[in-house]
């Protein structure tokens, strides 16, 4: 009778060690299994901390890739406009800019305004003065060159206003280097002729040495031949395309609007901004102006801001 009970407890123990080992083979394996999920930074996991369980309080999971980044965009959009509401209180700006949204991925299509054609020009440089957008956007660009103000280029810097410049030899030339400071701003350097002449009234060979002359002056002091040319107070014909692309240029961005210190000139009847309007303005200062380049600039991003406008970068659109 002794032998018989105690080969039951025997039995009774190899059962309870038999229980306890598939517990702990069946906890290992769950345990296993989260691991798996969790790619080895499960709650327990060496060196990981504990996690709490979904719809728990703790710590939120971490967002995805796309979500991630438009946060780190937004917030460096906010950094941007801090600092740039900072400086247009610097100087003197009524408000402080907009921001402009993100360049489109694909550059619109962009085709000569109605009106503005030169026959047989197929294949010859679109001539515009908007940008096709639905964006609230303008693009502010300068012509000739003729004023070298340092204050320009610590402003537009200071406020991070884009800008394009379309350049002159023949008033540049005296001071290449200002201008290599404003390239190296992130300015675009584009066309506008050697010596800034009425280009219809001259012959073929003429305005080739005007217009590539000048792609080879640009070329030689800021390594980059241009894409865009504007021909001198806005005149061409058909000669002027034909040249211009032989030579490189793409597109002949115009104007919608011209700034001066002291008021605004319109080309459209409704005298008003449109989405993707071009704003032309010079390198002028007080000898030629009521005012100064930081006046003119105060004058019209006011009209922009004022309008609900920000400004773009010319040469993301085209």
């Amino acid at each position: 009778m002794q032998l018989v009970r105690q080969k039951e407890k025997s039995a009774m123990k190899r059962h309870r060690s038999g229980v306890v080992v598939l517990a702990a083979l069946l906890a290992a394996a769950v345990a296993s299994g989260c691991a798996a999920e969790t790619g080895g930074r499960g709650e327990g996991a060496p060196g990981g901390p504990a996690k709490p369980a979904a719809g728990q309080p703790g710590e939120a999971a971490p967002k995805a890739g796309p979500a991630r980044a438009l946060d780190t965009y937004a917030e460096a959009l906010r950094k941007k406009q801090a600092a740039r509401a900072v400086a247009a209180k610097k100087w003197g700006l009524a408000k402080t800019p907009l921001a402009a949204p993100e360049p489109p991925k694909v550059k619109p299509r962009i085709t000569t305004r109605k009106g503005f054609e030169v026959r047989d020009d197929a294949g010859l440089p679109p001539v515009f003065t908007t940008v096709p957008t639905k964006e609230k956007i303008v693009f502010l660009t300068m012509d000739d060159g003729a004023e070298k103000d340092p204050e320009l280029l610590r402003m537009m810097t200071e406020l991070d206003i884009p800008y394009s410049a379309f350049l002159s030899d023949y008033v540049t030339n005296d001071d290449y280097g200002y201008f290599k400071k404003m390239q190296q701003r992130g300015v675009v350097i584009s066309n506008h002729t050697l010596n800034h002449r009425y280009l219809p009234g001259l012959s073929y060979a003429e305005q080739k040495r005007e217009i590539c002359d000048q792609q080879e002056k640009i070329l030689k002091h800021y390594g980059k031949r241009p894409t865009l040319f504007r021909p001198p107070y806005g005149n061409y014909n058909r000669d002027t395309l034909v040249v211009a692309k032989s030579c490189g240029i793409t597109a002949v961005p115009l104007w919608s609007s011209e700034a001066f210190p002291d008021h605004m000139e319109w080309r459209e009847w409704d005298r008003d901004l449109h989405p993707g309007d071009i704003v032309l303005t010079h390198f002028r200062g007080k000898e030629d102006w009521k005012g100064s380049m930081p006046d003119m600039i105060r004058r019209v991003m006011k009209t922009i801001t004022d309008k609900g406008y920000a400004v773009a970068k010319l040469e993301d659109y085209v």
